[in-house]
């Protein structure tokens, strides 16, 4: 039986346990996860200090930060070709190093064309590690245990916000816009050492290869129906979120009515409890299955979304339910997925796979955000209008791929 039409089915037994080099690999996974997360979101909070240092207007700004999304969506196109064809460990040290040194080069930037070029760089090496991270947790892990491990790796996400920017921001504050980034390159130059020295190569992939070039073997992991089919719901899952996401603080506080110095404590309350439903999450999808645990996150989104959306003043407690309910939500369809779609190529293309996954992930995330832009307009008053449409673009996104994952469990390799 195809390993993706396994992956779609509660197990028959309870799951095993991790071995002790699983849980190795698991944490050692998660805190590349952290830091290369972490390093994406701390450009936007940092704004406020870099623009005023470098002498930098907004637009300046902006193309900043989505010059790291750009040529992460660029370098997973083009290295896909090459990502099944060595070890993943080795895979991973270069796009790691690369990835510090361009942090390194941030942490160093005394100009707005020197801050460019890093974030460029940063991107082209740090846009691939995603993917190969879940290549080589989808190579280490069973089917049966993949949920917890994806729950777990999700947590890194949350615990990056929760953990992570504060202390960056916190460094920030003490010292300059610099500290944060050379903070993160000795943070991330531990998780390098791990790496080299205790992960065993990850290269059974490699006995299976027919592809004798590399571009033969991209076209081959493109042409296949099913993983086109998977690419879409990738793309419109990330769409969704993505268009709500960078008007949350301006709504939460032109809207909903919460004062700019308590809108931490809802990011805080927020990333603090995703931690724990994350990894939750994933238990649940070992347990039950990832469709059952995937719809009912879907219904959950898409009560709470219509719910935010339209919500109006209201008070401090009430937004942090509404997000903590939502956000769980949220990964309650994203941790499934991940499951899912980590199942759906065979081990000797999952490298390629992954890699394309995860460069449209940045391109739709980029151009949702772009495409909301147009969508919501600020009223004389400061209020964001027509916010309800990009809630209600989400979930009917959120309604398309209900059904595209239904059909894909259908649909035979």
């Amino acid at each position: 039986m195809p390993e993706a039409t396994t992956a779609l089915k509660p197990p028959a037994a309870p799951p095993a346990a991790f071995t002790p080099y699983q849980r190795f690999a698991t944490a050692l996974l998660t805190l590349l996860q952290f830091a290369v997360i972490l390093d994406f979101m701390i450009m936007s909070p940092l704004g406020a200090m870099i623009m005023p240092a470098m002498s930098m207007t907004a637009q300046q700004f902006g193309l900043v930060v989505s010059a790291y999304a750009f040529s992460a969506g660029i370098s997973g196109i083009v290295t896909a070709g090459f990502a099944d064809r060595f070890d993943r460990k080795k895979l991973l040290l270069f796009f790691y190093g690369g990835f510090l040194l361009g942090t390194l080069w941030c942490g160093l930037a005394t100009s707005f064309e020197s801050l460019l070029l890093a974030r460029i760089v940063t991107g082209l090496f740090g846009g691939v590690i995603g993917s190969i991270v879940m290549a080589i947790a989808a190579d280490l892990f069973e089917p049966a245990l993949r949920g917890r491990v994806m729950g777990l790796l999700q947590g890194g996400f949350a615990a990056s916000q929760v953990l992570g920017l504060p202390f960056g921001l916190y460094l920030a504050t003490h010292w300059d816009w610099h500290a944060p980034f050379l903070a993160l390159v000795i943070f991330g130059a531990v998780g390098g050492l791990l790496i080299a020295w205790r992960m065993k190569p990850v290269d059974a992939h490699l006995k299976l290869q027919t592809d004798r070039s590399a571009f033969a073997h991209l076209w081959h992991t493109v042409a296949q129906r099913r993983h086109l089919h998977a690419f879409l719901i990738t793309a419109l899952l990330t769409t969704g979120g993505f268009m709500i996401m960078p008007f949350a603080s301006a709504f939460s506080v032109h809207n909903v009515g919460i004062d700019l110095q308590h809108l931490p404590i809802v990011y805080l309350v927020t990333g603090i409890s995703t931690m724990f439903v994350a990894p939750t999450v994933g238990r649940l999808v070992d347990r039950l299955g990832p469709l059952p645990v995937f719809f009912t996150g879907s219904t959950i989104t898409i009560a709470m979304v219509a719910l935010y959306t339209r919500l109006g003043p209201s008070s401090l407690t009430t937004l942090i339910v509404i997000n903590v309910v939502m956000f769980a939500g949220i990964f309650s369809r994203m941790v499934p997925w991940q499951v899912i779609v980590t199942g759906i190529p065979a081990p000797e293309q999952r490298g390629a796979f992954t890699a394309i996954n995860a460069a449209l992930q940045q391109l739709a995330g980029g151009l949702a955000a772009l495409v909301s832009g147009h969508i919501v307009s600020i009223g004389a008053d400061g209020r964001l209008e027509h916010f309800p449409w990009v809630g209600n673009v989400m979930i009917g996104t959120t309604l398309v791929v209900c059904v595209l994952i239904w059909q894909i469990q259908r649909t035979p390799r």
